[in-house]
C-alpha cells in the first residue's frame, strides 16, 4: 500500500469520481457522469468549506478511490466535535484489495487530528458488504437514520 496517494481532490479528478459513484446500482440511479457541471460545481463549493475534505486515493496516477470527510463542531456530548464519512468509494478493480481499510484508517486518524470524539457514517440498509466492512473496522451499527428526499 506505499505506493497509494492519498489527497484533496481537484476538478481534473471529478470524472473518475463520479465514475465511481455511478458504478453500482444505486449510484447508477442518481449519477449523471455525462454532466459534469454539477460536480464541478459541488467540489468549488467543498474546496472553499474549511470543514470538507473531499478525498481521492491516487495509485500510479489513477484515481481509484474517494471519500467526503466532515468536521462537525457541535454542544451534544459536552461539546464534542465528530467527523461524519460520506460517499465511501472504491474502484471495482480495487475491491478487496485493502484500500477500503487503508482509506477508513485515514479518516480515522484525520478525524483523531481534528480532536473529533467520534466518527460516524450510514450506509444504505441494502450494503450488507459494507456494513460488515464498517464493523470489522470496529463500527457499531447503533443508530437508525432517517432522510428526507427535498
Amino acid at each position: 500500500m506505499g505506493d497509494l496517494e492519498i489527497r484533496a481532490a481537484v476538478a481534473e479528478d471529478v470524472p473518475a469520481v463520479v465514475g465511481m459513484l455511478a458504478d453500482d446500482p444505486l449510484g447508477a440511479q442518481r449519477e449523471s457522469p455525462n454532466d459534469l457541471s454539477p460536480y464541478l460545481a459541488a467540489l468549488e463549493r467543498l474546496a472553499a468549506d474549511p470543514n470538507q475534505r473531499l478525498v481521492v486515493a491516487v495509485r500510479e496516477g489513477r484515481v481509484v478511490g474517494s471519500m467526503q470527510l466532515t468536521i462537525v463542531p457541535g454542544l451534544s456530548r459536552r461539546g464534542a466535535t465528530r467527523s461524519i464519512v460520506e460517499a465511501v468509494r472504491v474502484h471495482a478493480d480495487e475491491r478487496g484489495s485493502g484500500l477500503g481499510t487503508r482509506f477508513m484508517e485515514w479518516a480515522i486518524e484525520e478525524s483523531r487530528r481534528e480532536s473529533c470524539q467520534l466518527v460516524q457514517l450510514t450506509s444504505d440498509v441494502t450494503r450488507t458488504d459494507a456494513h460488515r466492512f464498517y464493523e470489522r473496522l470496529g463500527f457499531t451499527a447503533s443508530h437508525v437514520g432517517f432522510k428526507l428526499q427535498l
